[in-house]
């Protein structure tokens, strides 16, 4: 069978390690592992969302409600744009499917940072596209500038913060780059991590309702993976004109979110006291992990998400020596050895797990 030529070279995405993996391979019971891989949250999810969930499940025979106007309308409230200024995403990486696929032909440019999210790369080149990367590991805007003058990319990822690094750019200098970009250049602003960073420092905040009225040409994508703990129901959003909207209406499938994944969402956004005792907990822990690695002479990236990424050149173990090693004992950590980087990163969990990475970490280390 003869398969679309460009398959030949695009990497598949490696996830985390799942727990069951662990479970099967080393005989460890699942209440011992501890997954600190994916940026999950380590509390789960609101009780008022699982009992939302729980109603629901008389539901499952049923479509959902294609046009997902309850969600749509909590997503627009809560981010202060118009039900036309939204889409919901089977996970925030569709967004980023419909994207590319909205103005991407072969040949075109990509252009993204260094180290970055690498599905990006990826849907762009399921479409015929070359990318071009900055040669800097944190978000660089005047690499960004330099190579955006030099080759006029069709399409821009920016991650703010970043996955795999945790770097956040100032609001300010986002907007200062995006003024000198042309309204024919579709920008994605991957805002995945924005909770985690604007409790650390305000001045990265972005806002949805800014995009839309600045920016006509950039689409803002949100999830409910991390600070909201649906992971495992797959839903995220892109904000944006209704321009960029309608065109990426037209490459959404039916039904592209679950029936409970849109009642999750929707039930979600009512709670933000759990979203707050989350965040300020994910900063005090962080903030443990920082201290750790500076006592123990490893660099890290300053992290405004709710991970820490420490680099390990100056240590006794590889990233892969370790991450294996610790995979063997049930703590499962995200080796970057893939993203060229000798280094961990680390999902910041709870208080009890992090206290027992931390005690093996300095046995290794």
């Amino acid at each position: 069978m003869r398969f679309q030529p460009v398959l030949d070279t695009l990497p598949v995405y490696e996830a985390g390690k799942p727990i069951e993996l662990v479970v099967r391979e080393f005989g460890i019971p699942p209440e011992k592992v501890i997954k600190l891989a994916s940026n999950e949250n380590p509390y789960g999810v609101s009780s008022s969302v699982q009992a939302k969930v729980s109603e629901a499940l008389v539901k499952m025979p049923l479509y959902p409600d294609d046009s997902y106007r309850e969600l749509k309308e909590s997503l627009a409230v809560s981010n202060g744009v118009g039900v036309k200024n939204v889409i919901q995403g089977n996970g925030s990486d569709q967004i980023f499917d419909f994207a590319t696929r909205s103005v991407l032909e072969k040949g075109d440019l990509v252009l993204q940072n260094g180290k970055t999210f690498s599905m990006y790369s990826i849907y762009s080149g399921q479409c015929g596209a070359d990318t071009l990367s900055t040669d800097s590991t944190e978000h660089d805007l005047n690499r960004f500038s330099d190579l955006y003058k030099k080759h006029h990319p069709k399409l821009i990822f920016l991650c703010t913060p970043c996955n795999p690094i945790g770097d956040a750019l100032p609001k300010t200098d986002v907007f200062s780059f995006l003024d000198t970009i042309s309204p024919e250049t579709l920008v994605v602003l991957d805002g995945a991590y924005m909770d985690f960073g604007k409790t650390r420092d305000p001045k990265t905040e972005i806002l949805p309702a800014e995009i839309v009225s600045k920016y006509p040409n950039v689409v803002y994508t949100g999830t409910f993976s991390k600070v909201y703990g649906l992971g495992g129901m797959r839903i995220g959003y892109g904000i944006a004109n209704e321009e960029i909207i309608r065109a990426f209406y037209k490459l959404r499938p039916p039904f592209n979110v679950s029936q409970l994944s849109q009642l999750a969402a929707t039930e979600a956004l009512k709670d933000q006291d759990f979203v707050n005792q989350y965040l300020e907990s994910n900063l005090r822990e962080l903030e443990k992990y920082e201290t750790f690695s500076e006592s123990k002479g490893l660099p890290f990236f300053r992290s405004y998400a709710n991970f820490l990424t420490i680099r390990l050149d100056r240590a006794k173990l590889s990233s892969t020596e370790l991450f294996e090693t610790l995979l063997r004992e049930g703590i499962i950590l995200r080796n970057l050895k893939s993203y060229g980087l000798n280094a961990i990163r680390i999902t910041v969990g709870r208080p009890d797990q992090n206290r027992i990475v931390l005690d093996r970490l300095s046995a290794l280390l």
